[in-house]
């Protein structure tokens, strides 16, 4: 590069013989003295050695020379100052090369070098070369570094030592010497050249922000060194980083060219900060939707607070993606629980608050709380430390008055509870490896339409996904596995949860779990749980088996349809209710379980597939379709594929509604229940009242409340032998247990009836 050719920039200084008047005994800036009409400085016409010269006599301490032109100094140049002298007489002098750094304003830039090191003159007549370069940036071979605010040069030299010499000078030289620094002399801005320093101490902000402005598409390079950034970075042109940055945890490096995770390792050479880094860039460009990790693993040492990472954002609500890489939590990292006991106080009438919290700063917002009356899955959304009270992601269902709670803090390889709101955010492509150590993530307190696609949480040690909050609301779980770390545990001894969620419309699809305690609770109503594989056995003979799929929203409207659900159960449930007891509500309402595959394996024979567990009296059934599903237990038959857990309350029978029982298929289990129950009933003796006992094979064991069909099936015929064309009326709710039916007749008669009879009310 010579930008004498390339711009044509002026460089050169006249020569002597042009004239005096523009060489100045001073530093060169207007109104300088020169040495025209000087007693000390004269022109030599015919010297053997230069030709035309200019001889000087020494008479000051350093004795100067200046071109009084401002030879430009532009960002990336740089310039070699070349002057021939000799000795005439006198004492011998010694020269160096020496510049006016001019800035905008025409001051001096100031605390850079002005000179160059002096050579002294040995002999007489003996021609000696001194030369120095000039330029913005810190690079070897520049002796005189004047970083980006120098846009001008006064050149020439100084002579040193004692007075009485007298030498004689030839034209002096510049050269543009740029080439000898420039890697790639076009596609190229090193940021040194704008005064980049690389030692760790410097600020090097504006250096990196000169070369990025001055780019014009060419790539920057950050050559070897390690560069303080104390400010806000933007580079709009592609990057290469052969040396790293170090910024404070405020500060941004937003590379918009080549925005990936590869490129923050390599600006950063520290993978979690890089990770930080670029996640703090991604909440804070507009250019980018996406972070990708480019296929690469990140060793993580401590949970990731998302939130803190960016620290200038307490919400977001513009889509965002982090995609395609493994997130591994280091063995040796800090990923100890935290666990916190305290008195606190529940009302239900303030039903998602503890207060009176004991300890209260020492309980960290996320931790799970577990004590006497909590439901499964009950976290800290948040805490006030002045007035002693905690907000809680759910309401507890028996826990009135005071008493001690325990809260759990797990750690989590991504942890966004520190935001307020987060609304959209994606995950895509990642393997969560938390390595027995650590869980996998924690959602904000609220948010809409969290994505988890195509992603592996491989082995955590607590939980997979946690919301501690809404921040679940419309969360998307799609095509993901979740692989637990308690495979070779049996079931009653684990502890870990795949997911949980507490608000609405859920989205869990095609995705696969293994031997978790739970692979899912889901608290909100209007889930979509569709194409599922989750299985938690284990190879005890009998063995019992936890519910894989928890609804904890007893008015549910939700969809189970098209799973494979493997030795667990569907379990429903009012957990999260502060008045479980049934007060004028719609009662466990609104359920659609079809087309499932159910299969068990060595269970215990009261094992059953669908759970209904109300924790207070008074609950029914008000709308349920259980239809097309694919019941099998093998080696070992079950009871029944439905039960009532009535450890806390049982249902109201006569109160159930709009229940569909049907089209399913039955192996292995001993009693096939269906609602409406058709079948025959065959009375071989002679009645008037025929007594009809259902035994259990209505859902749940319900009660006979009605009979919609009835219709002979050949004759009916009296005592004496004779057909009779009179239909019979029902008794419904007979017997002990209510499951009975009477047909009652006009006379005693024998014969066979098909039978339609509901264990639900039509409204």
């Amino acid at each position: 590069m010579n930008k004498a050719i390339t711009d044509g920039v002026l460089l050169m200084p006249p020569a002597f013989a042009e004239g005096l008047d523009v060489w100045a005994n001073g530093d060169g800036t207007p109104g300088s003295a020169t040495y025209a009409n000087s007693t000390t400085g004269a022109f030599v016409p015919a010297d053997q050695d230069f030709g035309g010269a200019l001889e000087l006599v020494k008479t000051d301490a350093v004795q100067r020379l200046r071109y009084m032109g401002e030879t430009p100094l532009l960002p990336g140049c740089y310039l070699r100052i070349t002057v021939r002298i000799k000795a005439i007489s006198g004492n011998l002098p010694s020269v160096r090369i020496a510049g006016y750094p001019g800035r905008a304003g025409g001051g001096a830039v100031p605390g850079v070098p002005q000179f160059s090191a002096a050579v002294p003159l040995t002999s007489y007549g003996e021609v000696v070369e001194v030369s120095a370069i000039v330029g913005g940036g810190l690079r070897n071979g520049v002796d005189l570094v004047w970083g980006p605010q120098a846009l001008y040069g006064h050149f020439g030299i100084d002579l040193t030592g004692q007075n009485g010499g007298i030498v004689r000078v030839d034209d002096i030289q510049i050269d543009d010497v740029t080439s000898v620094f420039l890697r790639d002399m076009l596609a190229t801005v090193d940021v040194r050249d704008f005064g980049a320093v690389g030692d760790n101490v410097t600020d090097d902000t504006a250096a990196f922000e000169a070369a990025n402005a001055a780019s014009d598409g060419r790539t920057v390079l950050i050559p070897r060194g390690v560069y303080r950034l104390n400010g806000d970075v933007t580079f709009d042109a592609p990057t290469r980083f052969e040396g790293s940055v170090r910024m404070a945890d405020s500060a941004m490096l937003l590379l918009r060219q080549n925005f990936d995770f590869s490129s923050y390792v390599d600006a950063f050479d520290n993978e979690e900060m890089a990770f930080k880094k670029a996640f703090q860039a991604l909440l804070n460009n507009a250019d980018h939707e996406a972070l990708d990790l480019c296929g690469r693993k990140v060793d993580i040492t401590e949970p990731i607070d998302m939130q803190a990472a960016v620290g200038n954002r307490t919400s977001y609500a513009t889509r965002r993606v982090i995609c395609n890489g493994q997130l591994q939590a280091a063995p040796t990292g800090n990923w100890d629980t935290i666990t916190v006991t305290a008195t606190a106080t529940y009302s239900a009438s303030n039903s998602r608050m503890l207060t009176g919290v004991s300890n209260v700063a020492a309980i960290p917002v996320g931790a799970h709380v577990t004590g006497a009356g909590v439901g499964r899955e009950i976290y800290v959304r948040s805490k006030n430390i002045t007035t002693g009270e905690i907000t809680l992601s759910a309401p507890l269902y028996d826990a009135e008055g005071t008493q001690n709670f325990t809260f759990n803090r797990y750690k989590y390889l991504l942890d966004f509870s520190g935001f307020q709101a987060l609304h959209k955010f994606v995950l895509h492509n990642i393997e969560f490896q938390c390595s027995a150590v650590a869980s996998g993530i924690m959602l904000a307190p609220a948010g809409t339409t969290f994505t988890v696609r195509d992603c592996f949480i491989t082995a955590p040690l607590d939980r997979g996904i946690t919301s501690i909050g809404s921040g679940c609301q419309g969360m998307f779980i799609e095509r993901c596995q979740f692989l637990s770390n308690e495979d070779a545990l049996d079931v009653p001894q684990r502890r870990s949860i795949a997911l949980n969620a507490n608000a609405n419309d859920v989205k869990l699809r095609n995705s696969r779990a293994t031997r978790f305690r739970h692979f899912a609770l889901l608290a909100g109503q209007n889930n979509i749980i569709t194409g599922n594989h989750f299985f938690q056995g284990d190879s005890v003979a009998a063995g019992v088996r936890s519910a894989g799929l928890i609804l904890a929203a007893q008015y549910n409207s939700s969809i189970v349809a098209q799973n494979y659900i493997d030795n667990c159960f569907v379990e429903w449930t009012n957990e999260h209710d502060p008045h479980p007891e049934y007060q004028s509500e719609f009662s466990f309402s609104s359920l659609d379980i079809t087309s499932n595959i159910f299969l068990t394996g060595e269970v215990a024979p009261w094992f059953s597939y669908i759970v209904i567990r109300p924790h207070g009296p008074g609950h029914f059934v008000n709308g349920l379709n259980i239809s097309g599903n694919r019941f099998r237990s093998i080696n070992g038959s079950i009871n029944r594929v439905e039960r009532v857990d009535t450890s806390f309350a049982d249902l109201t029978y006569f109160r159930m509604r709009n229940i569909t029982f049907e089209g399913n298929s039955f192996h292995g289990v001993n009693t096939a229940v269906s609602n409406p129950k058709k079948f025959s009933h065959t009375e071989a003796s002679v009645e008037r009242t025929w007594v009809i006992n259902l035994g259990d094979t209505l859902p749940f064991s319900g009660w006979t409340l009605n009979v919609d069909a009835i219709v002979a099936k050949g004759n009916i015929r009296n005592a004496a032998g004779a057909t009779i064309h009179t239909q019979p009326y029902v008794r419904t709710q007979q017997g002990p247990n209510n499951n009975q039916i009477h047909l009652v007749w006009e006379e005693p008669v024998r014969g066979e009836v098909q039978l339609t009879v509901r264990m639900d009310n039509d409204v």
